[in-house]
């Protein structure tokens, strides 16, 4: 209500308005195990490393309450129940929803603390394969700009002054006529952070829709976290693991390759 009348979204507010807001309560989160494939590349009683398929949300939000990859954690490790919180249980780090690739999740709340601390002090390292619009100059570089929330769409982000530090790399590993394999490397882990940053040098992920455009080889953003590093919480032994590009992205490949 503005003004003790109820107001039109399009209501443009003005100085001296009186806004008045009803909040409704918040509702109960209840989490349910639920049997849904993953497939898990390492496993202990301390963590498990999973290859996240693509278009499956880390966690519930606004459109998926469930059957995301919390959800099928808490069916194989039902243990994991309450560590780090009750609503994202296990969760040390995220990859976008139609983003595949290698993640680690903790078991314990010892292990959930030292993975999380590793994350902050930028000791685990997350490699992405990513097929990019175009050929880069340079068959390697760095970029190095920071990232915020988009000024005027705000479930985007976007390269904005005063936003967070973000520092990406990438190298070449494969060059087309019209497009790139590159592999990336993040040294900070901003929000949708490769995909703005390379969209803001002129080479967008093939096929994402919101920072680049939709294309006929691949029906999501071609984005992998193939390599995945860190020390074990328990006993501090280096942990590398690597994952092979899914089928629609191996696919993308091929027929790049077969001109």
């Amino acid at each position: 209500m503005v003004n003790g009348a109820s107001a039109k979204p399009s209501y443009k507010v003005r100085a001296g308005d009186l806004v008045s807001l009803s909040v409704p309560p918040p509702r109960e989160s209840s989490l349910v195990a639920q049997d849904i494939p993953v497939t898990v590349v390492y496993q202990d009683e301390n963590l498990v490393v999973i290859d996240k398929p693509a278009g499956l949300a880390v966690h519930p939000g606004p459109g998926h309450p469930d059957k995301t990859l919390v959800n099928a954690l808490l069916a194989m490790c039902p243990d994991i129940q309450g560590i780090g919180g009750e609503i994202r249980p296990g969760i040390v780090h995220r990859l976008d929803k139609n983003t595949s690739g290698l993640m680690v999740a903790a078991k314990t709340h010892r292990a959930h603390n030292d993975l999380s601390a590793q994350i902050k002090a930028r000791q685990v390292t997350k490699g992405y394969l990513a097929l990019v619009e175009g050929v880069p100059k340079l068959p390697e570089g760095k970029i190095d700009v920071p990232v915020g929330r988009h000024p005027r769409h705000r479930t985007r982000m976007a390269v904005v002054v005063g936003g967070k530090e973000a520092r990406t790399s990438y190298k070449a590993r494969e060059q087309f006529q019209c497009h790139s394999l590159l592999e990336i490397y993040l040294e900070t882990g901003r929000t949708h952070q490769i995909r703005v940053h390379m969209a803001h040098i002129g080479h967008p992920l093939v096929g994402d829709t919101v920072y680049g455009k939709a294309s006929p080889l691949v029906e999501r953003h071609f984005l992998h976290a193939f390599h995945l590093g860190f020390r074990h919480p328990a006993n501090g032994e280096p942990l590398e693991f690597q994952t092979d590009l899914p089928v629609d992205l191996s696919l993308a490949v091929d027929e790049l390759r077969e001109g």
